[in-house]
């Protein structure tokens, strides 16, 4: 099947973090300080073009490559009396006052919005940007530059008028699963709304789709290409969020959370967790 953009297998992605965290870690002496170069490292693969990106054939071997540099450039630091455990440049990890002020408004929206809707709502309607500065932020452009704040009310006015029952939520989130489970892109994609959205939150330290991705046969193929078969990588349906989801494992850790927004029979919207930072809670080790 061939994949959405440069989506990768789970397994492939915690693979790569592991091996950028381990030559850190071998660098530096410390655990803590590789997962900060690791994070620099993801920052800078970012602030490259989507060009840029492109033209990297091997982007394992790039970032490896990155945190190689970082590592020297600490160790020089470290060897004219600054402490190597200091802080990396604030370039990347200051956070606005926008976005302080997003997350409180955020906080107060309705949680039957999905993640990314919450966002473009509250950026057009809240903040007062225009549609293009807004699909800009979401990662639109071209034809894909639709007043994303719309899309938000019209997924919800959708769900509103055709609302899902729990039952029927969990029966739907259990196909999915299902379907995922056994690579089946026509009964996913039947599952799915033909204008069915994706969003992939890697928060940055995974390399994973920075694009939300639009149409149910695209959406279906981008999570059977994250999903792919690996036989220490397990899918269960999960209470997120006061509804059935997906939470995706590989061995003992929670690689991934999936939210599916359903409206009538159909899934709508999937939101992607696979930021760590977001995991965490996921993986803490029980009582």
């Amino acid at each position: 099947m061939e994949p959405v953009g440069d989506t990768l297998p789970i397994a492939e992605l915690l693979d790569e973090r592991r091996h950028l965290l381990e030559v850190a870690h071998w660098m530096l002496g410390s655990r803590i300080v590789a997962e900060r170069v690791a994070d620099e490292a993801y920052r800078q693969w970012y602030r490259l073009s989507d060009n840029q990106r492109a033209r990297i054939t091997a982007p394992r071997a790039w970032l490896t490559q990155v945190v190689g540099g970082i590592c020297l450039g600490r160790l020089a630091l470290s060897g004219r009396g600054e402490d190597a455990q200091g802080s990396l440049s604030g370039r990347g990890q200051r956070v606005t006052g926008l976005e302080g002020e997003a997350s409180a408004v955020l906080l107060r929206t309705s949680d039957t919005l999905s993640p990314a809707e919450r966002a473009t709502f509250v950026l057009n309607d809240a903040f007062g940007m225009t549609p293009g500065t807004v699909a800009d932020i979401v990662g639109q452009s071209g034809a894909e530059r639709v007043d994303p704040a719309d899309r938000a009310r019209q997924s919800h006015r959708a769900r509103r008028a055709q609302p899902t029952s729990p039952r029927w939520q969990d029966e739907i989130a259990r196909a999915v699963r299902h379907a995922c489970a056994d690579g089946d892109a026509d009964r996913l994609a039947f599952l799915l709304a033909p204008e069915a959205t994706a969003f992939f939150d890697g928060g940055g330290k995974v390399r994973a789709l920075t694009r939300p991705v639009t149409g149910g046969e695209r959406v279906a193929r981008s999570l059977l290409t994250l999903l792919a078969g690996h036989p220490r990588t397990t899918l269960h349906t999960h209470p997120v969020n006061g509804r059935t989801g997906l939470v995706v494992r590989h061995d003992d850790q929670v690689a991934a959370v999936i939210t599916l927004d359903i409206a009538g029979s159909r899934v709508v919207q999937v939101w992607v967790v696979l930021n760590p930072d977001k995991l965490r809670r996921w993986n803490r080790p029980g009582p």
